[in-house]
């Protein structure tokens, strides 16, 4: 192969690398607003089919589940009243059709007129490319409360 032929081959991996992460970054940034706008089956597509979202108090084992989750009281009474699940930029790794990303959340409550923070997670989503785009086959979610455990999920940037 040629100088210009390597040197296009090479580009042609780092641009697919950079629109691989782009595109998992855009899937992760999409969860706050599909979710606080109460968009159960879009939220749910960000999951495969049999796709496991852990957060300490819930666990779902399925597109259904997270949907349902989406469509609980619980959840429809955040978004009633407004909330906003704001999740930080993401690190992303991608080793080619799994990946990896990281990063931190916020969900922010209204209560009695004022606008409070009521929860800070670590997220670790792991994803893998679908014929229909990347999709999350598991995040887990652990309240950031100083525990090893949180620790060590914010540190498995680009481990599964």
């Amino acid at each position: 192969m040629s100088d210009t032929a390597n040197r296009i081959a090479a580009l042609e991996a780092r641009l697919a690398r950079l629109e691989d992460e782009h595109a998992i970054a855009q899937l992760v940034a999409s969860y706050g607003p599909l979710v606080d706008a109460g968009e159960a089956d879009r939220v749910a597509d960000l999951w495969t089919e049999d796709g496991v979202y852990d957060v300490e108090e819930f666990h779902m084992a399925s597109r259904a589940d997270v949907a349902a989750m989406v469509r609980s009281d619980a959840h429809q009474g955040l978004i009633g009243t407004g909330c906003s699940h704001f999740l930080g930029p993401a690190h992303v790794t991608v080793d080619g059709d799994r990946a990896v990303a990281v990063c931190e959340s916020v969900l922010l409550v209204r209560h009695n007129g004022r606008v409070l923070p009521a929860r800070i997670g670590a997220n670790h989503f792991e994803l893998v490319r679908t014929p229909d785009g990347w999709r999350t086959t598991r995040r887990t979610t652990r309240g950031l409360d100083g525990s090893p455990e949180t620790h060590a999920l914010l540190a498995r940037l680009g481990s599964a």
